[in-house]
């Protein structure tokens, strides 16, 4: 009989209490998620033990981490007020707020899993730090007003049916030391997790979906917080510095005649051309989410994206052409910066480190232009202002436009028709002042929540990513019949490409097919339509449009120009926050955190083999040595734009 009053006027009942409601409805998500991705992830009964005794095991370690403060409260709490009304209140309120950040999370996680099919990451931190645009897209995507009130209303009735226990708990009357063994018990679960827990854990299957699964939501999400940039040298491998130093200067060899620096790190030289250098205006156009199998010439139906599947004819056509990355300013750091995609964030957000580069705006400013970045949203998203203004770019973006040249916005800023509005009273302006121009686009119509003007377009508004696509492409088609009607066109280069695809997720760490992305060059007085079937990274574009304009000018790209590329030179930089890869077409080698190595061999862009890689290996080599070198040119600022000045007053 004491036994059981004991046990039923304990305070630690509800924490375990909440440790079983927190653990059940981890596994439920768990399962739910395996469910609907039960076809990518096609796991084997084993794989099914270990995806959730490992989720258990990061389950259980961040429920212990996140008690640690509120147990510290109950342990220490003297009894007379643990049993005060005040505390009832807060306890009670605890508990509800609890539960709903409980059901809240696991529900954001399954929008999440659809929108990225990953559990949080960097993306869901930025979701956090941009709150206004985050906030304004959720709301215009989702039946957000009707999810809160439902969630607390769940809420509600799992705290008012837990009452007994509640009550129970605050009924306690235990001494401290009887208090003292279960708070022991949870720091050294923390203790144990925050030493020996690791994504070595979830490296059970080459299956990415599985090792996702494997995850715990909010575990990940703080870990984001920890890891927003990696150290390439103590995570990475690497090889000697001379050896890594020479095989990439030797594969740069081809674009230069002249290397202008004595420090091996340092890839600063001087590109030659001969012949007379064009005065081209260039607008380059970065396509949110633009995504090959949008293009009839991929299977999509003609009708989704007209104007682009024409231009295909009309233009040069790149069809093995890969992104960086997966996030949008992957894609504008390797357009602007030509280098490939560092661990952790983009450089772009990168706060404090994020200036003073050799830019493609910083070329085009050393040959007299006018630089602009232009963006339908307001740049403060992403860091972006500061990153363009810092690298030779004028801002012209949502918050810099008149409210009446705003015809439609949403959460992520004005419909795309507007900012090219914006963009042909731009290229105007500095036509009517006789400047040439470089002009910077980045379009935000195609993402959720999928919204733009009525219509335009048959599929109607906030349908679907469909529909977005199709308005975008509308959208182009009547920025280049405005665009012929101007004097200035003729003399313009229209580059427009993909920032990455809409979905990167895969079997693997770096799904070769999910990073290929289209693009065009199309300027029907300067470039003969062609189609361009060379395997090409995005940081090949800059040096590409230089080109085009037959340019001598320093660099520090870590791209070729497309057009020069023999074909055994054909290879792309693929990465995502975590993994680094380098395909030469054939075989891919990838770069893992934990310093390892695999090489994979593609067939018709997917994985059919993976194996343990060797830095013997020379495409392992080759990997390392860009991956190596470009960590330690922008940590050490070796790629600056007092290089561009300096190397410019000495002529």
């Amino acid at each position: 009989m004491n036994i059981q009053t004991t046990t039923e006027t304990y305070r630690y009942r509800a924490v375990l209490l909440a440790f079983i409601i927190s653990i059940t409805l981890w596994a439920l998500v768990r399962l739910g998620l395996l469910i609907y991705s039960w076809n990518d992830a096609s796991p084997s009964p084993i794989e099914i033990i270990k995806i959730f005794s490992v989720g258990f095991l990061f389950d259980l370690c961040f429920f212990a981490f996140a008690t640690i403060l509120p147990c510290l409260y109950i342990t220490a709490a003297p009894n007379f007020i643990w049993r005060s009304t005040l505390n009832k209140i807060f306890v009670y309120s605890a508990f509800f707020l609890t539960i709903f950040l409980l059901i809240f999370g696991a529900t954001a996680e399954f929008f999440f899993w659809e929108e990225f099919n990953v559990r949080f990451n960097f993306i869901s931190v930025d979701y956090l730090i941009y709150r206004k645009e985050v906030v304004n897209n959720i709301l215009e995507s989702y039946p957000i007003f009707v999810i809160i009130p439902t969630l607390a209303t769940i809420s509600g009735l799992v705290t008012y049916k837990v009452r007994s226990v509640i009550n129970g708990a605050l009924a306690a009357r235990n001494s401290f030391v009887s208090n003292c063994i279960p708070f022991a018990g949870i720091l050294l679960i923390a203790t144990t997790g925050g030493l020996f827990l690791t994504s070595e854990l979830r490296d059970f299957s080459d299956n990415t979906y599985q090792k996702e699964l494997a995850a715990n939501g909010p575990y990940q999400f703080v870990s984001a917080f920890k890891n927003n940039e990696l150290d390439y040298y103590q995570f990475y491998p690497s090889i000697e510095e001379t050896t890594s130093n020479k095989i990439i200067r030797a594969d740069l060899s081809k674009t230069t005649n002249t290397f202008l620096s004595e420090n091996q790190h340092s890839l600063f030289r001087s590109i030659q051309r001969f012949g007379e250098e064009k005065k081209y205006n260039v607008i380059l156009v970065t396509l949110e989410s633009f995504t090959p199998k949008y293009l009839s010439r991929y299977g999509a139906e003609k009708d989704v994206a007209p104007n682009m599947n024409a231009l295909i004819s009309e233009a040069q056509f790149y069809t093995h052409l890969f992104a960086t990355g997966t996030r949008t300013t992957r894609g504008l750091e390797a357009l602007t910066l030509s280098i490939p995609p560092t661990p952790g964030r983009s450089i772009i957000k990168r706060i404090g480190n994020e200036k003073g580069y050799i830019s493609l705006g910083r070329i085009f400013a050393s040959k007299g232009y006018s630089n602009y970045f232009m963006y339908g949203g307001r740049g403060y998203f992403d860091n972006m202002n500061e990153f363009f203004a810092g690298n030779g770019y004028k801002i012209v973006d949502q918050s810099s436009v008149p409210d009446k040249e705003i015809g439609f916005e949403n959460a992520w800023g004005m419909a795309d028709e507007y900012l090219f509005n914006q963009v042909i009273k731009t290229a105007d302006s500095e036509a009517d002042a006789k400047n040439h121009f470089f002009l910077h686009v980045m379009t935000t119509s195609n993402h959720r929540p999928y919204t733009y003007p009525d219509n335009r377009v048959a599929i109607p508004s906030g349908e679907g990513r469909t529909g977005a696509v199709q308005y975008t492409d509308w959208a182009i088609g009547d920025f280049l019949k405005k665009a012929k009607q101007k004097l200035w066109f003729d003399n313009t280069i229209f580059v427009f490409v993909a920032d990455h695809q809409a979905s990167s997720a895969g079997r693997e760490h770096l799904p070769v097919r999910r990073y290929r992305i289209p693009m065009w060059i199309y300027a029907p007085k300067i470039v003969k339509p062609k189609l361009v079937d060379m395997l090409s990274s995005q940081i090949d574009v800059a040096p590409t449009i230089l080109g085009l304009l037959n340019w001598s000018y320093p660099s520090f790209f870590y791209g070729k120009d497309i057009a020069q590329m023999a074909p055994e030179e054909g290879r792309a930089f693929i990465g995502n926050y975590q993994y680094l890869g380098l395909f030469d077409g054939k075989r891919m080698a990838v770069l893992g955190p934990r310093k390892s190595i695999e090489v994979e061999t593609i067939e018709n862009e997917r994985a059919v083999k993976t194996q343990k890689g060797s830095t013997d290996d020379p495409l392992v080599q080759r990997a390392i040595s860009y991956y190596q070198n470009a960590a330690w040119a922008y940590k050490n600022k070796l790629n600056t734009d007092t290089l561009l000045s300096n190397n410019t007053s000495k002529k």
